[in-house]
């Protein structure tokens, strides 16, 4: 059995695996990368492992994130997870990836022991989502501050809620997000549809959209989840709208969708580091969780011809 079969195993012994981590998520995220596993065994099961995608590109390789995958990182069993078996096994996990020119990974938060990797050589930075407990939707909308409160409820009265809308219209919006920074949007429609179809099939997503009376779209927003946690995935809003505030109001809708529909208790915001929408996230009242980006190069010239800052 390859690699790849043998965590699809393991990962139905893991009721607490990430959505990012699950082996159908990293089937429809690989295009150019290509992912696989390192896994430790121990009596014929295996009790760790570490997803990964594999870039081939002039000479060099690397181990890299594609687009949509917010997170990686080491998976233990449940019975492996004490801190003595963490270092022996992560330590294990490095040993067994195969050669690379470079490594850029973001841990998932649950990923809090990174000294097995500084010990091999790699390098660290902490980086920070946001993470909301929605388990008293009226405690979470009293946590709110006051200003954005008070733009949800005058958004309730302009807005109304569809989630029936195509791919399509959601990609147009989200792109003006991209372009109104004068940025590429990192994934074409062909790599949303993808994602998306597989997200549907496994019934982990729904799409958000906020229209007028006229229905035009002001806002849109893309949810996903699993067992744990509800994820705001992607974004985006017409900049002519901007001072409708019809993203904040869909952000609490997304929050409201995740416990009454999903019955789901913590909402993940997904970052960022950017000041303005970092502020967004904290005015929600939601609590700053750190996630580590580990990199390391092995070519000289790879990390010379790189310029990548982490």
């Amino acid at each position: 059995m390859s690699n790849q079969a043998s965590y699809r195993q393991f990962c139905k012994t893991l009721p607490d695996l990430p959505v990012f981590l699950q082996p159908w998520y990293l089937d429809a995220a690989q295009q150019t990368e290509i992912w696989d596993a390192a896994l430790l065994w121990h009596e014929d099961e295996v009790v760790a492992a570490l997803p990964y995608f594999f870039k081939k590109k002039w000479i060099f390789r690397s181990i890299v994130l594609p687009p949509f995958v917010k997170y990686l990182g080491p998976v233990l069993h449940p019975d492996h997870r004490t801190l003595s078996n963490q270092h022996q096994l992560y330590a294990g996990l490095i040993r067994q990836l195969p050669a690379f020119d470079s490594f850029k990974l973001d841990m998932h938060p649950e990923f809090t022991n990174w000294l097995p990797f500084r010990w091999a050589g790699f390098r660290q930075t902490t980086r920070y989502t946001y993470r909301l407990n929605i388990a008293d939707l009226e405690q979470t909308l009293d946590g709110i501050r006051y200003n954005n409160r008070r733009e949800i409820r005058k958004a309730d009265q302009f807005f109304s809620l569809r989630h029936d809308l195509s791919l399509s219209e959601f990609y147009r919006i989200n792109k003006m997000s991209f372009d109104r920074q004068q940025i590429k949007i990192p994934y074409s429609i062909t790599q949303l549809e993808r994602h998306d179809q597989a997200l549907n099939d496994h019934q982990a997503r729904e799409l958000f959209f906020a229209l007028d009376a006229q229905e035009q779209i002001y806002a849109v927003a893309y949810l996903i989840w699993d067992r744990q946690r509800a994820y705001f995935h992607l974004a985006g809003d017409d900049p002519r709208f901007r001072n409708k505030h019809a993203g904040i109001w869909l952000i609490w809708k997304c929050i409201e969708y995740a416990r009454n529909t999903l019955q789901l208790t913590e909402f993940d915001f997904e970052g960022s580091m950017i000041p303005s929408i970092e502020a967004v996230r904290r005015r929600f009242g939601a609590r700053q969780t750190p996630y580590f980006r580990l990199w390391k190069y092995n070519s000289r010239l790879y990390r010379f011809l790189d310029r990548w800052e982490p």
